[in-house]
């Protein structure tokens, strides 16, 4: 009930205040106050109303549409009460009735935003695509919000996430359900990698329009983001039923089949995208990559001169073709290369591509120094770009040792999910962990997945349990014993639609997973753990010279390599400790040099029989999307080890970085 002092407040307030809670989803609270101003004035129609939407967001369907009915009995003109009756209507499963009750809005009303979204939704349970499509375009154009809601979007599309971001919240400030500044703040979200907050929006979205096209569009990627891979697939589904002719519901499919290992099918939804929108060169670009990924090599390579051919500046067709590792550029290529450098204006990311690809070009033909110049200006344009802090990272490394202690697995050594089905594969970029995957995956019994997010998402959400996002690892210790269970349960759960049925083992390669493995050791404490590991001046020159399309900002500054491999060395120190025999370290150079004996080594680690399979892993048939993707599909060299010495002048701050760590591979 309403205090002493609100009821004070004059009746209109209260009134607005009630329709407040209502858009911002406290639908049980503004049906108290709004139950209370009934009372006060009965029979007043926009009580009425709101307590009829009330009623509609706690699925009281009924109740709603007598509550509704009341309303424009007093008032038969009443448009948003007429199109709230329609939307309660079609919660009670009678689409026709709610066609009717919105369609008479509309031939009053034909500029009326929210009757059109009624309507599409409606269409859409009636199975009239094409006419839904037309109604929620009818209620893009009729949005009075439209001139904000598209100067955001421009902005988001331009990278001024910030400024995206003010705009939208300026129209949510005004109306908290406004459908499609949720959907807009969500792709902010989506962009700044954090999709549960963007699935949040996203669903408090639907409940304006059930079937908004705009949302589902944004609720797969978040999904993805999430590792709800059903989920997404279902999302993915619904769009490509309501929405056929629009590119972005192919490119949405596509990235979904890519994350359920589906890659053909991913090139599939790439080529419809494509035949809607020809002169998209990032649709040809992203058949390239996928090509890659399927080993397909001249396909892979035919589709980004084909890019080229439709946009010559393009750089990172240019670093995908150096990407392919054994690609020779021509003379005339790599003058075009360096004509586009000096004339350049797409910003720093394309001029960085550019300069790590002529770097890889100049050390083909065996031109050191100036490929180094090449990588170096690479490396500053996008260190500029994706700053790290490594401070930072050293203390959060420190944190995770202290916290993780024999102490944490004493008293955790009965929780967690019993599956032995994953193996996770950890350590630094560029260290062997996706030759280990591969030779993993031509095993009968082990199925090669790929990077999967699952584990830090888990990290994300206990980051997000402190102000700064910064609570990992110590909101750990705030969890029941059970949910340890619950994570390695979600975690097998999640993952459990990459694995095909003859296949008992799965591969989880991310190689910054070695900062989790306590974290994974308590939600699943069967899972193997596997550490690739690599001469670190080998290690760290081979990532410096990598363009990462995103992540791994550590990389671009050889001090910070450093020091960044000095922490993963102390990190896998720590956990040989806490939990001795966990971890089997894997040296690359050992691998090469006697494969069989490592072989046997890492499948005895495995529990796994030894098959002569393993030996001959570069004929397995899978999707690779690593950079090793080219490497793996030769058979072992050794071509790779102490190639840094061609640059031992100007690595020479890494070799300080590291300093006494290098002893120990000596």
């Amino acid at each position: 009930m309403m205090t002493a002092t609100a009821a004070r407040v004059p009746f209109e307030e209260r009134r607005r205040r009630a329709q407040a809670m209502l858009r911002i989803g406290q639908a049980a609270a503004a049906e108290k106050w709004l139950r209370a101003l009934e009372a006060e004035s009965p029979g007043e129609v926009n009580c009425l109303w709101l307590l009829g939407v009330a009623l509609l967001e706690q699925s009281r369907i009924e109740d709603s549409v007598a509550m509704l009915e009341r309303a424009l009995q007093s008032a038969p003109g009443f448009a948003e009460a007429r199109v709230d009756l329609a939307r309660a209507w079609r919660r009670a499963g009678r689409a026709a009735q709610a066609r009717e009750e919105v369609r008479r809005v509309l031939e009053e009303l034909p500029h009326h935003h929210r009757a059109w979204l009624a309507y599409g939704d409606v269409l859409v349970d009636l199975g009239q695509y094409d006419d839904a499509r037309i109604a929620f375009e009818r209620a893009r154009l009729t949005d009075p919000e439209r001139v904000h809601i598209e100067e955001a979007t421009a902005a988001l599309l331009e990278g001024d996430r910030r400024r995206s971001e003010e705009l939208f919240r300026v129209v949510l400030r005004r109306d908290p359900s406004h459908a499609a500044a949720l959907c807009g703040l969500a792709a902010v979200s989506l962009a700044a990698d954090v999709p549960h907050d963007a699935e949040r929006l996203l669903r408090h979205a639907l409940r304006q329009s059930e079937h908004l096209p705009l949302a589902y569009r944004g609720l797969a990627p978040a999904l993805l983001g999430l590792g709800r891979l059903t989920e997404a697939e279902a999302a993915t589904r619904y769009l490509a039923r309501i929405e056929p002719k629009s590119p972005q519901t192919w490119v949405t499919a596509a990235g979904v089949a890519i994350r359920l290992m589906r890659q053909t099918e991913a090139i599939d939804a790439y080529e419809r995208a494509l035949q809607l929108r020809p002169q998209e060169v990032g649709l040809r670009m992203s058949i390239g990559h996928l090509q890659k990924t399927l080993g397909q090599r001249a396909d892979s390579e035919a589709s980004y001169k084909a890019a080229l051919a439709m946009d010559p500046g393009r750089a990172e067709a240019y670093w995908s073709l150096a990407d392919l590792k054994n690609y020779a550029f021509s003379d005339e290529e790599i003058a075009a290369m360096q004509r586009l450098t000096d004339s350049d204006a797409r910003g720093p990311s394309n001029e960085a591509q550019l300069d790590f690809a002529l770097g890889k070009a100049f050390e083909q033909r065996r031109r050191y120094r100036e490929a180094f110049a090449y990588y170096a200006r690479g490396a500053e344009l996008r260190r500029r770009e994706a700053p790290f802090d490594i401070a930072q990272f050293e203390r959060r490394c420190e944190r995770i040792r202290a916290f993780f202690d024999a102490a944490f697995f004493a008293a955790h050594r009965n929780g967690g999910d019993s599956s032995r089905a994953p193996i996770f594969i950890v350590g630094l970029p560029r260290s062997g962990s996706t030759l280990v995957e591969q030779i993993l995956a031509s095993h009968s019994a082990v199925e090669g997945t790929m990077e999967l997010l699952n584990v830090l998402n888990i990290v994300r959400e206990f980051d997000d349990m402190a102000p700064g996002r910064n609570g990992y690892p110590q909101a750990v210790g705030s969890a029941a014993p059970e949910r340890f269970t619950e994570l390695g349960r979600r975690y097998v759960e999640q993952t459990a639609p990459l694995l095909r049925l003859d296949r008992q083992r799965f591969t989880d390669k991310l190689p910054n997973n070695f900062s989790h493995i306590g974290l994974i050791h308590a939600i699943l404490p069967h899972a193997t753990v596997i550490d690739a590991r690599r001469h670190p001046m080998d290690a760290c020159f081979s990532t410096f010279k990598q363009y990462f399309a995103e992540g791994q900002n550590f990389s671009y500054d050889l001090e910070d390599l450093g020091r960044y491999y000095r922490c993963y060395l102390a990190l896998m120190d720590h956990w040989d400790a806490v939990l001795p025999g966990k971890v089997l370290h894997v040296r690359y150079e050992e691998l090469v040099r006697s494969p069989e004996a490592g072989i046997r080594r890492l499948l005895g680690h495995c529990g796994l029989d030894f098959e002569p399979g393993c030996l001959a892993f570069h004929e397995t048939r899978r999707a690779v999307r690593t950079a090793s993707a080219e490497q793996v599909r030769q058979p072992i060299y050794t071509s790779a080890v102490g190639h840094w010495r061609h640059f031992e002048k100007e690595l020479e701050p890494l070799r300080r970085a590291l300093g006494d760590c290098l002893a120990r591979f000596e």
